[in-house]
C-alpha cells in the first residue's frame, strides 16, 4: 500500500513514516507550508516548539529527517487557505471575546483537508494519509469511529473530533498502539536524533499580539457585581480560566470569568465564584451515526449520559447531555468545571469512543 505521512520534523511523525516503511509499505513523506514572513512578526520571540512558526526552518528539519529515513518528502503550501481558515478565524473569534482552538480547525479543514487534496491536485497517488497522532481508527459496520489511544496522557481525540466519515476512512495512526516512550525509544533504536525532541506545545511561538494586528483598546476589568477593579488594554490578551497576568490585588487570586465584547470589558471573579456545572454548543459534528439520525419530533425527549472534556488535557468528566435544538446541546456536568471558555469546544465520549462534540458557547 502505498502511504503519504504528514511530516513535520518532529519524533511522533518520523516514527509514524519509519514504522510504516518497516511494515512494507510504500511511503512518501509531505508537509504544509503554512508560515508566512511578516515584518511584525519578531524572529527573537518565536520558539521551533510551536504550530506557527518559521516554516523554512521546519521544512529543512523534515526534510533532513525524511532523507535519514530514505522516503521523498513534498512542500505543499498551504499559506492561503490556514490564513482564511486559521488564522482569520483565530483573530474574529479573539476579538469577540471568545477563545478559539486553532489546531481543532486546521486539522479538519487544512492538516486532513486541503493538504490532502492539494497533493492530490499535484499529482502525488496514495492510498491512506497517515500521522503521527495518538488515537485509534476503528471500522464497525461500515462506520469509522474514533477511539482514544492507549497512551492516555498523549490522547489526542480531542483534537480530532471534527474529522467526518470521509476523512477517517482514509487515515492511519500508526502510533495508535504506542506510549510516548515506546515512539521514542524505536526512534532510538533506529538511531534518530529526534528521538528526544521536545513536543510542540503552542499554537504560536511568539506574542499573540503579533498576529492579531490591532491598536490597544483600553477597558475595564470589573467583577461578577461590575464593580471596576482596573483596566486592560483589548478583551483578546485575555481567556476564560486565565490567573496571571491581571495585575490586580485582592485577597485571593483573581480568574477571569467572562470576557464581554459588547462593553469591552474583562470580568473577574475567585476560583469558587466562577465555577459552573452546565454549557451550550452548537457548530456539532457526530462521529455516532445515532445522533445524527436524531429527528425534530425525538431531539427534545432523551438524556444521553456521556463522560465529556472541555479541555485536551483533561481527563474525562461524567456528564449528560441534551439536545435544546437540531445543531445545539446542553451538558451538564456532575460536578462544576473550571474556565468553561465560549469558542473552545467540548467532545463527548462512550467510555473509549468519540461521539462527537461542538463549539461552546
Amino acid at each position: 500500500m502505498k502511504v503519504l505521512v504528514g511530516m513535520s520534523g518532529g519524533v511522533d511523525s518520523t516514527a509514524a513514516a519509519l514504522l510504516l516503511k518497516k511494515e512494507g509499505h510504500e511511503v512518501e513523506g509531505v508537509i504544509m507550508q503554512i508560515w508566512e514572513e511578516n515584518p511584525l512578526f519578531i524572529r527573537k520571540n518565536q520558539t521551533h516548539s510551536a504550530c506557527y512558526s518559521p516554516n523554512g526552518e521546519n521544512i529543512k528539519e523534515a526534510e533532513k529527517i525524511a532523507d535519514l529515513i530514505g522516503v521523498k518528502l513534498h512542500v505543499i503550501d498551504c499559506r492561503n487557505e490556514y490564513k482564511k481558515t486559521v488564522l482569520d478565524n483565530f483573530r474574529t473569534e479573539y476579538f469577540s471575546g471568545r477563545t478559539p482552538n486553532p489546531c481543532i480547525w486546521c486539522n479538519s479543514l487544512i492538516k486532513f483537508g486541503a493538504l490532502i487534496e492539494f497533493a492530490r491536485l499535484e499529482g502525488i497517488t496514495f492510498d491512506k494519509f497517515a500521522t503521527g497522532h495518538y488515537a485509534k481508527i476503528e471500522e464497525k459496520n461500515g462506520r469509522f469511529l474514533l477511539r482514544r489511544a492507549k497512551d492516555l496522557k498523549k490522547d489526542q481525540t480531542y483534537f480530532l473530533y471534527r474529522l467526518n466519515q470521509y476523512q477517517l476512512s482514509n487515515i492511519i495512526f500508526p502510533l495508535a498502539d504506542y506510549t510516548k516512550e515506546q515512539t521514542r525509544a524505536f526512534a532510538l533504536k533506529y538511531g534518530l536524533y529526534v528521538s528526544d525532541k521536545s513536543d510542540s506545545q503552542d499554537f504560536y511561538g511568539g506574542d499573540l499580539n503579533e498576529l492579531f494586528k490591532r491598536e490597544k483598546k483600553r477597558g475595564n476589568i470589573v467583577d461578577l457585581n461590575g464593580k471596576i477593579l482596573g483596566t486592560h488594554e483589548g478583551i483578546w490578551n485575555f481567556t476564560a480560566g486565565q490567573r496571571k497576568g491581571i495585575k490586580i490585588s485582592a485577597p485571593k487570586p483573581l480568574y477571569v470569568a467572562e470576557l464581554r465584547a459588547d462593553t469591552n470589558e474583562v470580568v473577574v471573579g475567585f476560583a469558587d465564584e466562577i465555577q459552573k456545572d452546565f454549557l451550550y454548543a452548537s457548530n456539532l459534528n457526530w462521529i455516532n451515526p445515532v445522533f445524527e439520525s436524531l429527528n425534530e419530533e425525538n431531539i427534545n425527549n432523551t438524556v444521553f449520559h456521556v463522560k465529556a472534556k472541555i479541555r485536551s488535557a483533561q481527563d474525562l468528566r461524567p456528564a449528560h447531555f441534551s439536545f435544546t435544538e437540531k445543531d445545539k446541546i446542553k451538558v451538564v456536568f456532575e460536578e462544576p468545571q473550571n474556565s468553561i471558555a465560549k469558542g473552545q469546544s467540548v467532545v463527548l465520549y462512550d467510555e473509549d469512543y468519540v461521539l462527537g462534540g461542538g463549539i461552546i458557547e
